[in-house]
C-alpha cells in the first residue's frame, strides 16, 4: 500500500512513517498543502492520511479542492479537531473517514486497509487470484495449501498487482509502490523484485508487456 502522509508535526509524522512501514506500507511524507498537492501529480498513491492544521492552507480546503477536480484518492482525515461538526465538515468535503489524536496505530492501520479494500469494492481481507490467496493486512500468501514466504518489496509487489489485476503498469508506478516517488534506486531493483515473485509463484505469475511495462498474470499449481 503506498501512502501520502501530510502531516506538519515532525514528531507525529516520524512515528506514523515507522509504524506504517512497520506494517509493510510504503510511506512519502510531505508537511505542506503545496507539497501534498505535488506529490499527487508526480505519483500514484493508494490511500491519502491528511492532517488538518497544515501551514499553508487548511486540510479541509485542500480536500474540498480535490474532490471538486474528481480526485478519488481515499482519503483518512488525521486531527485533534474533535468536535462533532468538524467530523461532519470533512466527510461532507470527501473524507472517507476521521481519526482522531492521538490514536492507537493498529486502529490506524486497520483503517487504512478498510478504506482500499472499499475502495478495491472487496468486502473480505482477501485476494484470490487463480491459486493464489493473499491477506493485505496479514500479509499472508498462499499458492493452493502450500504458504509462501515474501519479503517486503515482494509483498509490496504482489499487492500492488493484484490491486490492478487489468492494468498494465509501468515500471514508475511499481517502483513508487516499492520505494516511495522520491527515493532513487537502482535501475534494476524492480525487476530483481519481478524475478523473485517468478521463482516463488510460478513464472507466469507477472507478464511483461513490451515497451508499456507488466500486469498480472496467471497462478497456478502449488509453492516452488
Amino acid at each position: 500500500m503506498h501512502v501520502l502522509l501530510i502531516e506538519d508535526d515532525p514528531l507525529v509524522a516520524s512515528g506514523v512513517v515507522a509504524g506504517l512501514r512497520l506494517h509493510g506500507m510504503t510511506v512519502d511524507h510531505v508537511d505542506t498543502a503545496a507539497q501534498a498537492q505535488a506529490a499527487l501529480a508526480a505519483s500514484h498513491f493508494d490511500v491519502g492520511v491528511l492532517d488538518l492544521g497544515l501551514p499553508d492552507e487548511d486540510g479541509m480546503a485542500l480536500l474540498a479542492r480535490w474532490r471538486a477536480r474528481g480526485e478519488a484518492l481515499p482519503v483518512l482525515v488525521l486531527s485533534a479537531r474533535d468536535g462533532v461538526e468538524h467530523r461532519v465538515r470533512a466527510l461532507r468535503a470527501g473524507a472517507d473517514d476521521y481519526l482522531l489524536k492521538p490514536f492507537d496505530l493498529d486502529e490506524l492501520v486497520a483503517r487504512l486497509h478498510a478504506l482500499l479494500r472499499r475502495a478495491s469494492g472487496r468486502s473480505a481481507d482477501l485476494i484470490r487470484h487463480g491459486a493464489l490467496s493473499f491477506s493485505p493486512s496479514s500479509g499472508d500468501v498462499r499458492l493452493g495449501d502450500e504458504p509462501v514466504a515474501q519479503s517486503r518489496r515482494e509483498l509490496a509487489l504482489l499487492r500492488t498487482l493484484l490491486q490492478h489485476p487489468d492494468r498494465v503498469l509501468g515500471l514508475e508506478q511499481l517502483h513508487d509502490s516499492l520505494y516511495g516517488y522520491a527515493r532513487e534506486v537502482e535501475s534494476n531493483a524492480v525487476n530483481v523484485h519481478i524475478h523473485h515473485l517468478r521463482r516463488k509463484l510460478g513464472a507466469g505469475i507477472v507478464e511483461t508487456v513490451r515497451g508499456l511495462g507488466y500486469r498480472l498474470g496467471r497462478a497456478e499449481g502449488g509453492a516452488r
